[in-house]
């Protein structure tokens, strides 16, 4: 079982029936009734004076508190991935400053055939490594036009469509190392655990973000990455050891790795089973799992750039879906009155994203770009995004505004 959102639903169920720890019921029920009387949502509790390590310059990052959204304008001409100066950070609490040479790797729990076990840094990379291209992106990405463009309240950080970024992870398998600790074949979930700061809301303690998987994802495709675009992993991208979890969403992939468990009972956490669920007035009252994102599009411009009247511009964006490769992209200078197919420029490796441009020569006046993608699979970015109280999953087309003068 490797779906995202099969294993929610099961995990809930076993909650329910008394049949997976990790979690307090009342804990539990205090967030339910939170959630469903305000649309409570993961956001700062008490952030550091400094929660993020790296420089947040205003002309590459928009700053909300312990996060920082990648501005679209900061990716133009950037190449495929995003630099790790212009990447985004979502942090729960703030950035551990962690020593590397210090950092261990604990492996524990009942579901492994031995004790538990240290590994370094240094025994990581001794193993076979790999690279791969992976999307990490926020499950609220979008989430500011729930309010701006469909007039609904929502609650958490207001992503604009900044919280997603491409990079080269590399790093060792987790299934290589879980095969050289050795697991049992009754052996269910796998549970990774950051060493970043106990989170804290609606006055409940949450302990370390925490989010368990199945354990025939973990031994799917899941890498415990060192390096990122080639580079130590820094500070605020999971230094020294982070998860990459392909095609589930961002939180999965936890950062600054301190413990592994392995379980032959069901695992739970708020992180699977309270926070990231669709509530609202379509949802059942317990919260509808999710698995992966959606599709979206981007221009690579900041909302209100001002052009040159008669000019001929080279716009340009990227688009990208969970679901798979990008099959075309169509824009429109007009308000969504008519539409052009873009020009795909570059590669999409691994489906993860598509560049893509269109020349256009603007009179003076004021404009809104749109830009709609399709996948392969024929999804399509709709106008109106289906709506739930924490604001995940925006998908409708964004209208970005623009002048010419």
């Amino acid at each position: 079982m490797i779906d995202e959102v099969a294993y929610d639903e099961e995990r809930l169920r076993d909650w329910t029936a008394g049949r997976a720890r990790g979690f307090s019921r009342r804990s539990l029920l205090a967030l339910v009734a939170a959630a469903g009387a305000a649309g409570l949502a993961p956001s700062p509790a008490h952030a550091a004076d400094s929660p993020i390590v790296k420089p947040l310059p205003p002309e590459l990052f928009k700053v909300f508190g312990t996060n920082a959204e990648t501005r679209w304008s900061a990716l133009k001409d950037q190449g495929y991935f995003v630099p790790i100066d212009r990447f985004f950070v979502r942090n729960h609490t703030s950035t551990p400053r962690l020593d590397a040479s210090a950092w261990n790797l604990e492996i524990s729990g009942a579901g492994l055939r031995g004790d538990t076990v240290h590994l370094t840094l240094a025994d990581l990379r001794r193993l076979p490594a790999e690279t791969h291209a992976v999307t990490v992106e926020c499950a609220g990405n979008g989430r500011s036009y729930y309010s701006s463009q469909q007039g609904q309240t929502v609650s958490g950080t207001a992503w604009g469509l900044g919280a997603v970024g491409v990079a080269r992870w590399r790093g060792v398998r987790l299934s290589t190392v879980l095969r050289r600790v050795g697991v049992r074949r009754d052996a269910v979930d796998v549970q990774a655990s950051g060493l970043d700061p106990n989170y804290v809301t609606g006055g409940v303690d949450l302990g370390p973000v925490r989010r368990p998987m199945p354990l025939a994802k973990a031994l799917d495709d899941v890498l415990l990455a060192y390096e990122m675009n080639g580079e130590p992993l820094p500070p605020d991208h999971g230094h020294p050891v982070r998860l990459i979890v392909p095609h589930w969403i961002g939180i999965a992939s936890i950062k600054w790795v301190g413990r592994i468990e392995v379980s032959t009972e069901p695992l739970f956490s708020p992180w699977n089973t309270q926070f990231y669920r669709l509530f609202g007035p379509e949802f059942p009252a317990d919260g509808l799992p999710f698995d992966k994102q959606v599709i979206k599009s981007a221009f690579e411009l900041d909302p209100g750039t001002t052009f040159t009247a008669g000019k001929r511009v080279r716009l340009t964006g990227r688009s990208w879906s969970a679901g798979g490769p990008i099959r075309k992209v169509e824009v429109s200078t007009d308000g969504g009155a008519t539409w052009r197919h873009a020009r795909f420029t570059g590669p999409s490796w691994a489906g993860t994203w598509q560049r893509w441009e269109l020349d256009w020569r603007p009179g003076s006046g004021a404009y809104e770009l749109l830009a709609r993608a399709t996948d392969v699979h024929g999804r399509t970015q709709p106008e109106v995004a289906r709506y739930n109280t924490l604001g995940y999953l925006f998908d409708a087309v964004v209208r970005v505004p623009v002048t010419a003068a």
